[in-house]
Formats: C-alpha cells, structure tokens, sequence
C-alpha cells in the first residue's frame, strides 16, 4: 500500500510517544506510574490507528 507523506508524519508522531511511555515503563518496572505509562502506551497504538485509518480513508493518495 502506497501512502503519502502525511501519513508517515502522523504514525513517525505517535510512535516516537510509544516508546517514550514503554521505556519509562521499563526503566520504573513496577512502580504505579510505570503501569499507568504501559497502559497508556496500548491506548495511543490505538488512537494511531484510528487516526491513520482516517487519514487513509480521506486522503485522495492513500486511498
């Protein structure tokens, strides 16, 4: 699948704050603030998801 350079930038975008969450969970491993990071790691994978099937279903060159 072919996708523009918008697209890149959202996923390069939500990725980078993926990992920022897991390393600070692995660094703190089982402290409160290291769980509450690895959850909201999982929920920012998914709102990069549904952003990135916006964006493919409304961008003319992805889709």
């Amino acid at each position: 699948m072919k996708t523009c350079e918008r697209f890149a930038r959202i996923k390069a975008g939500y990725e980078q704050d993926v990992r920022y969450l897991r390393s600070y969970a692995e660094r703190n491993q089982g402290s409160a603030p290291a769980k509450t990071s690895a959850k909201n790691a999982l929920t920012v994978q998914r709102s990069m998801a549904r952003a990135l099937i916006r964006h493919v279903d409304r961008c003319l060159q992805c889709g």
